[in-house]
């Protein structure tokens, strides 16, 4: 009979709890867990014996979702009360008790600052047969002294600051997970460096606001020499960031990222209103001309950047004006693409008790309309690239039709969604590969590139990212997912000084 105690994380939300949920199931392995998905599927349960939601709370549906999906599992509960289901991440921190009295079958809440107490709250719950709920109001430990279980062998995500400064008014991230902590340049280049030496060949520097990153211990600068640093480290082919604040956006930044080969022409920037008054009432400390300008100094220094962009459609008091605005700013920016949001009302944010609030069916109408421009702008940027080579790291599965077209996607250095053709006969890239092909359709939200059958170039250089890829399939059952090994956390070495940080005023 197996023993073995099996886990499955559920990620709601951004890159942020992305990476947070490996680390949660990095811990849950080192106390002696299985991923679920890692079991043979003749051999796999139904239903894990510990489920973990990492929840969200920006979006209004996100509470909605989580009780959705918990109401599920009662049934399973109710037939097997030895299940453990756990609540963590920004949602868990805002509601709190709420949750284990809506849902009294959840036997483990926990919030944003203390992911590293997750097994012993289980072993709690488990021993006491009562809820744990156990929310910290300060960060327990960094997330990158915990252990993690990477999803990818070739591509990594690297925390350099945890929490926010910023006080934007529809935003409760900075009550969420507090303010900002940095970690030491020392520190951030040893988790990279290691990442590299076990085939990874791609990582992203994930920060609320990454180029504030240094305002803990004093240095404005450090976000452009960290990217500087990170051209140094042997091996390491792609380097990326998310995401940085108009507000804070510098030339030094723009100018080590012209400079250093291996960061990549691809910038996320998020506008969220093009509307001077509105921004303001967001307290976006920033208007439309310096974004504006913020962008053109960035294509000035690198030409075949793709930026990409957040906006809000529908904040309270938008008017017509000032929604045309937004759409102004979009045409001038040329976004390769943007995540288009309707505004939600957020409990504990200034802007859900603002007046004016901005009936649904306008704000569904304008949100229409920017889509429609979007799509032209993308479109339009896509057709450009008609071809053009463009160097591809091979996903495993990126494209949703790959298997009915027999193509293989990736992502090409700007970050565009690429499907691409293998010659029959030709060398096969394996995920983690790097693909040159040339561009031959650039659709509204991806491009093809069928050069490789149609006579033009192909051509296939493998890297230690695909060889890192490919032994984790040696031997694999069919059907079962593999993951890298555990890698233990990077030590602190030592905190950096602590000084006032601007309380943060949801």
């Amino acid at each position: 009979m197996n023993t073995t105690k099996t886990y499955d994380v559920r990620t709601h939300g951004c890159q942020m709890n992305v990476h947070d949920s490996e680390r949660l199931a990095g811990l849950l392995e080192t106390a002696g867990y299985v991923d679920l998905a890692s079991v043979p599927a003749a051999q796999r349960a139904d239903v894990a014996d510990v489920v973990v939601f990492n929840t969200c709370a920006v979006r209004e549906n996100a509470a909605n979702k989580l009780y959705g999906n918990l109401g599920q599992l009662r049934p399973a509960k109710l037939a097997n009360p030895d299940l453990q289901i756990a609540v963590g991440g920004c949602l868990a921190q805002k509601d709190r008790a709420t949750i284990v009295e809506r849902a009294p079958w959840v036997d483990v809440v926990f919030g944003t600052h203390n992911v590293g107490s997750l097994p012993a709250l289980l072993d709690r719950a488990r021993h006491n047969r009562a809820a744990e709920v156990e929310i910290l109001e300060s960060l327990e430990v960094f997330p990158s002294t915990l252990p993690t279980r990477r999803d990818s062998a070739y591509a990594a995500w690297v925390s350099i600051s945890v929490g926010c400064n910023n006080t934007c008014t529809f935003c409760i991230v900075p009550a969420l997970r507090g303010t900002e902590k940095d970690r030491r340049p020392g520190e951030i280049l040893a988790e990279i460096e290691a990442l590299v030496a076990q085939g990874v060949v791609e990582i992203t520097l994930l920060g609320q606001n990454v180029n504030t990153y240094g305002v803990e211990f004093g240095d404005r600068l450090a976000f452009g020499k960290l990217l500087r640093a990170c051209g140094e480290v042997a091996g390491l082919e792609r380097v990326r960031f998310t995401s940085p604040h108009p507000a804070a956006f510098t030339d030094d930044v723009v100018e080590a990222m012209a400079e250093t080969a291996n960061v990549m022409p691809s910038l996320h920037m998020p506008l969220q209103s093009g509307s001077d008054r509105v921004l303001r009432a967001m307290r976006r400390s920033y208007r439309s001309e310096r974004f504006l300008g913020i962008i053109d100094r960035v294509r000035e220094q690198i030409p075949d950047a793709a930026i990409t962009t957040d906006i809000i459609v529908g904040f309270p008091g938008e008017t017509e004006e000032d929604f045309r605005a937004t759409l102004d700013v979009v045409r001038a920016s040329r976004f390769s693409s943007a995540f288009t949001f309707q505004y939600s009302v957020r409990p504990g944010t200034p802007a859900a008790t603002m007046e004016d609030q901005v009936p649904k069916e306008v704000v569904q109408e304008r949100f229409e309309r920017l889509l429609v421009l979007q799509e032209e702008v993308s479109w339009a940027g896509n057709r450009e690239l008609e071809g053009r080579q463009v160097e591809v790291l091979v996903a495993p599965g990126e494209g949703r039709k790959d298997a009915e077209t027999r193509r293989l996607s990736g992502r090409a250095r700007d970050n565009r969604l690429v499907h691409f053709a293998v010659p029959v006969g030709a060398d096969r890239p394996r995920p983690g590969d790097v693909v040159t092909v040339a561009v031959t359709y650039g659709a509204p939200h991806h491009l093809v590139a069928d050069s490789g059958v149609q006579g033009g170039v192909y051509a296939v250089r493998r890297t230690p990212g695909g060889d890192a890829w490919t032994a984790l399939q040696d031997g694999a059952t069919p059907g079962v997912t593999r993951k890298p090994a555990v890698s233990l956390g990077i030590p602190s070495v030592g905190a950096p000084p602590v000084r006032a940080a601007p309380v943060c005023d949801p």
